[in-house]
């Protein structure tokens, strides 16, 4: 497994274009796998190619994509990188380092902080006669919900603020559900609208349009089943993953709490 970064240059057009859909940023990003077809998919239980963009203070934008090989983003940086400083091959315009070594370190009781772009969804039916249909969760409240809801089977518990940082008595706005309000090392941000033609047929009469409403958690966590977690590290969680959706990533934590 490799974990990767790259720095995107959002003033080049390769770079606007890529950014502009998830459908075409995914066909690049598979495209960085010599013995991988665009289609390939993952079964269940296995790696996969995850990648997400950060949004980041100052414009800046970062693609991170862990995969079971290493990929080859030169044509991202002729797109959408620094091709004249990746002239150097000591900078190839991108970074890429095993994955593996740091997944096998991680350990029951460990903290980290961590950081996911999901696509919180949840089946509702408007009448009984009518099939479920699968609907995004819109509000931060229940987004943070559909989170919290998966945590212990995917291996971690979100940690619970002291209560020197919680701004409301007992850190809950609902007493019917108690993890809403402030009781949590958990932030919801940065939510996206997206709407794209999956099709790569531009000619096709009948195109498949894909809606999706995708939003950034920042928390803290504990490691609660180091194998599970792993899991979820490189096969994703939640859907939408071609789209840029379910890769989790762990960073030390500063500040002691």
């Amino acid at each position: 497994m490799f974990l990767t970064r790259f720095r995107v240059n959002t003033a080049r057009p390769g770079a606007r274009r890529l950014l502009s859909s998830p459908q075409v940023l995914h066909a690049a990003v598979m495209s960085s796998f010599p013995e991988l077809l665009p289609t390939d998919s993952s079964t269940p239980h296995t790696p996969r190619v995850l990648w997400r963009l950060d949004h980041n203070a100052g414009a800046e934008v970062m693609l991170y994509v862990v995969s079971p090989a290493r990929p080859d983003l030169t044509h991202l940086v002729e797109q959408a990188g620094w091709p004249a400083a990746a002239a150097d091959p000591d900078t190839p315009g991108w970074q890429s380092k095993p994955y593996e070594a740091f997944l096998d370190r991680v350990a029951a009781g460990d903290t980290w902080a961590f950081r996911l772009t999901a696509n919180p969804v949840h089946h509702i039916r408007r009448k009984d006669d009518e099939p479920r249909k699968r609907t995004a969760h819109l509000t931060p409240v229940h987004q943070m919900a559909w989170l919290l809801d998966r945590q212990e089977r995917c291996g971690f518990r979100i940690l619970e603020k002291p209560d020197s940082k919680r701004l409301l008595p007992g850190g809950t706005t609902h007493s019917k559900h108690q993890h809403h309000g402030d009781r949590y090392e958990l932030n919801v941000r940065d939510r996206r609208d997206l709407a794209f033609d999956k099709s790569r047929d531009q000619n096709a009469s009948r195109r498949r349009p894909v809606s999706l409403v995708t939003v950034t958690f920042d928390g803290r966590l504990e490691v609660i089943d180091p194998e599970a977690l792993r899991r979820t590290l490189t096969q994703g969680l939640g859907k939408a993953k071609a789209y840029g959706c379910g890769l989790m990533t762990l960073a030390p934590l500063h500040g002691g709490g």
